[in-house]
């Protein structure tokens, strides 16, 4: 499975941003698909993830109701909505995918983008 991150960029608080993450690959072997982020001088962070069946979401609290996850099969992408940014969403974001179960431990995650930069100004 490979997983290429797009869309990241600059914007000002309280803008909004959308990533998508395009997935190749044996596609059909994943249970979920995520997002995770790195500030600089922090550890991997959870931001969510999306059930490949059913579509169920699950969310960091600090991106709960301004992050939305989404999946487009026909496209083969899962998106990342990005709104109400603030400075502390400054990281680079990796889509994440696994083949039999989702974790908040980044550690946990079998596939990995090669991240892409967001940066919100004040």
């Amino acid at each position: 499975v490979q997983l290429v991150e797009s869309g990241g960029g600059l914007v000002q608080a309280g803008g909004s941003l959308r990533l998508s993450c395009a997935v190749s690959g044996r596609t059909f072997s994943l249970y979920a698909m995520g997002w995770f982020r790195q500030a600089p001088g922090k550890e991997r962070e959870f931001v969510g993830c999306i059930m490949m069946s059913g579509g169920s979401t699950y969310y960091a609290d600090s991106v709960k109701g301004r992050f939305t996850i989404s999946r487009d099969d026909a496209k083969n992408t899962v998106d990342l909505q990005m709104n109400s940014l603030k400075p502390e969403d400054t990281a680079v974001y990796y889509c994440v995918g696994d083949v039999s179960q989702f974790s908040t431990v980044a550690t946990e995650w079998d596939y990995w983008g090669q991240g892409t930069q967001v940066t919100v100004s004040s």
